[in-house]
């Protein structure tokens, strides 16, 4: 096990193989991150705004743990991470900590831990495993189909009857683009939309009351403006007047008038567009395109099957996670409690985006160390 954690690299040799490209985009946003969750807080260092600092301070440590540890070991325990947080999802539903109507938290002193955070993670590093395992031949045979299948809708389903539906769409489309990725032929993914389609009448039915608003808010939020369309039209309302250079930090007017609800979680886009407008917004923008590009290019750069897996399919979640948020905030989607990576506001999104992205630089320190 130590010769796998290690795998004979000196520190010089780990730091000299770093992506430096991906660490400082990491950490630019990551600093972004920080004014934003001041501004968030109207300009002091409250609770949100000095948690947020310190978590993101420990994180990063975290990620350069995870980075100079090998990819052996990743690979090595990546069915006892799924599995762990597997049992953490259960745990949920009789220790978890219930807040505004949702089940979804764990007190573990030090952080109150979401693990369907976790298994965003969780799920890629099963699928790449599992088929770094069988041959590609394999792939399309029934039994391999099985396995996967079992493997993702187990976690879908808990973090469903949470009540959390943007979450485990997440963890079903993180852990459906591996299986893509793997070759699975595409005839599976047609039957899989046609069952999708016939059943999501019936899933509409078991959909909780402040979901339904939610869909309907976003066909016509104008219709409720009060209720469940206030939030979409109050953050159209902060990105459009934040214009091409934005009214400027901390001024402004829907964050501070307090307008805009939750905008240090997953409206924190809403709050940075306002103040810093359009130049701002396509900064990071820029950031979060070079994280996703870097991503993609250590995965064609490493030998083995496990790390390319993981890199495309982490750097697919990670798209769709940037895009569903800013497509809810913009109105483009209904709103499903999705996070801004590394910008909102959550102790258990950053770990596990931090830990992801540790795992991806794994892979590229170690890129041409093949698996014992």
């Amino acid at each position: 096990m130590q010769n796998r954690i290690y795998s004979g690299f000196t520190l010089r040799d780990k730091i000299y193989n770093l992506d430096f490209t991906l660490l400082f985009s990491i950490l630019i946003l990551g600093i972004i991150s920080m004014f934003a969750q001041f501004s968030s807080s109207n300009g002091v260092f409250d609770y949100h705004a000095t948690n947020h600092i310190i978590r993101f301070g420990v994180f990063f440590i975290l990620f350069l743990f995870v980075s100079f540890t090998s990819v052996n070991f990743w690979h090595s325990t990546s069915f006892i991470i799924y599995f762990v947080v597997l049992l953490l999802l259960i745990s949920v539903k009789y220790f978890g900590i219930s807040s505004q109507g949702s089940q979804r938290w764990i007190n573990l002193f030090v952080i109150n831990l979401q693990p369907s955070e976790l298994m965003k993670i969780g799920i890629i590093l099963f699928m790449a495993k599992f088929y770094h395992r069988i041959s590609t031949g394999d792939v399309n045979k029934l039994r391999f189909l099985v396995y996967p299948a079992v493997a993702i809708l187990c976690p879908f389903f808990m973090v469903l009857t949470q009540p959390d539906l943007g979450t485990s769409l997440l963890i079903l489309a993180s852990g459906v683009v591996v299986v893509w990725l793997a070759g699975v032929r595409l005839k599976f993914f047609a039957y899989l939309s046609g069952a999708f389609l016939v059943l999501a009448p019936v899933a509409i039915a078991f959909l909780k009351p402040y979901q339904k608003s939610r869909i309907l808010a976003f066909f016509d939020p104008e219709k409720d403006p009060l209720g469940a369309g206030y939030q979409i039209i109050q953050s159209k309302i902060a990105i459009g007047s934040g214009g091409i250079f934005g009214k400027g930090f901390l001024n402004g007017s829907q964050s501070y008038l307090n307008f805009l609800p939750e905008k240090h979680t997953d409206f924190i886009f809403t709050l940075f567009s306002e103040e810093f407008g359009f130049v701002g917004s396509l900064f990071v923008l820029i950031l979060y395109f070079i994280i996703t590009y870097r991503i993609v290019q250590t995965g064609t750069i490493t030998r083995s099957i496990f790390g390319r897996l993981y890199c495309y399919g982490f750097a697919t979640a990670f798209f769709i996670y940037v895009t569903v948020n800013m497509s809810m905030v913009l109105g483009l989607l209904p709103i499903v409690g999705a996070p801004l990576p590394i910008l909102s506001y959550g102790g258990s999104s950053m770990l596990a985006i931090m830990f992801g992205l540790g795992i991806v630089m794994s892979c590229r320190i170690f890129k041409d160390k093949p698996f014992s």
